[in-house]
């Protein structure tokens, strides 16, 4: 069994243009905007993290809910004991613990999901998140991220964000595509297959980890990338998870700059990972990209 594990900083070394300028630069390839119809993405989040807030620990998000509740009508409670049991403790006292102070749990989140189950908003005493299986383009993501956004300004007024992110789940699984018989290596570039694409080895378990610095936001892309099987299905398939992120605070009107430029990144890296067979297979349809702001 071979397991290959790397960790690597890339730094770009030019000072870009403001994040929103037409030019904003990357440490990849400048790359067509397209949507593809055979979509290989499996789940889509973009979160925003803040200062822990306790009045959503301490009362039911009730107004919030009003403001999100058309589109996402919805709603899962998920709870976590205030008290938890010590580990190793023999069943007789664990029980008798238990009995003694109760069944108490307080909301760990809650999640605010569509009517067919393919969307969610999760809101926590420090994050927002939205999460989808079903992506298409990232103006429908931004719209329904954007309303979750304005009803968290509006209920609870964070006064920045401490981390923002956005990330990506490819899973490229060949029969659905046509190109059972093709190797990782006619399908990913060599830079991502490694030793996956290297002829005469059998590889049967592959995952790498790189983390690349952006010339933006001061962000980041963490790439997890290797053998992976579809959920149910027995194929060997390939993951290229990226996971664009910044930790510096981020106010909230800007929040979406930054989640802007790093959609734009995300699909140059997708773009810097393939090879124009696999391109080609998922039948990209070229669309054009967004107005930079004035």
């Amino acid at each position: 069994m071979d397991v290959f594990d790397t960790m690597l900083n890339v730094t770009a070394g030019h000072v870009p243009p403001p994040i929103g300028s037409s030019r904003a630069s990357s440490p990849f390839p400048d790359s067509p905007r397209v949507i593809y119809k055979q979509n290989s993405l499996i789940e889509v989040v973009g979160q925003l993290r803040f200062a822990p807030i306790l009045r959503i620990d301490t009362e039911p998000p009730a107004d919030f809910q009003e403001r999100v509740r058309l589109n996402f009508p919805v709603l899962t409670e998920r709870t976590s004991d205030v008290f938890q049991v010590p580990p190793g403790l023999p069943p007789q006292f664990a029980n008798l613990v238990r009995s003694s102070f109760g069944k108490q749990a307080l909301p760990s989140s809650y999640d605010f999901v569509t009517a067919d189950g393919l969307w969610t908003i999760q809101l926590t005493r420090d994050s927002l998140a939205l999460t989808t299986t079903a992506y298409k383009r990232w103006e429908d993501f931004k719209a329904r991220f954007e309303g979750g956004l304005k009803a968290l300004v509006d209920v609870y007024k964070p006064a920045f964000f401490t981390r923002v992110g956005l990330r990506y789940q490819n899973l490229i699984q060949r029969s659905r595509l046509h190109l059972d018989s093709q190797p990782w290596s006619a399908l990913l570039k060599p830079r991502i297959a490694g030793l996956v694409g290297s002829e005469g080895l059998d590889v049967s378990e592959s995952l790498s980890i790189v983390s690349i610095r952006l010339p933006q936001a001061d962000g980041h892309v963490r790439i997890r990338h290797g053998l992976a099987q579809a959920a149910g299905a027995s194929e060997e398939c390939y993951l290229i998870d990226s996971d664009f992120f910044t930790e510096e605070r981020i106010s909230t009107n800007d929040a979406f700059g930054t989640l802007d430029y790093f959609n734009s990144q995300s699909g140059h890296l997708f773009r810097w990972c393939i090879e124009d067979r696999l391109h080609d297979a998922m039948e990209p349809e070229r669309i054009a990209r967004p107005s930079a702001p004035e």
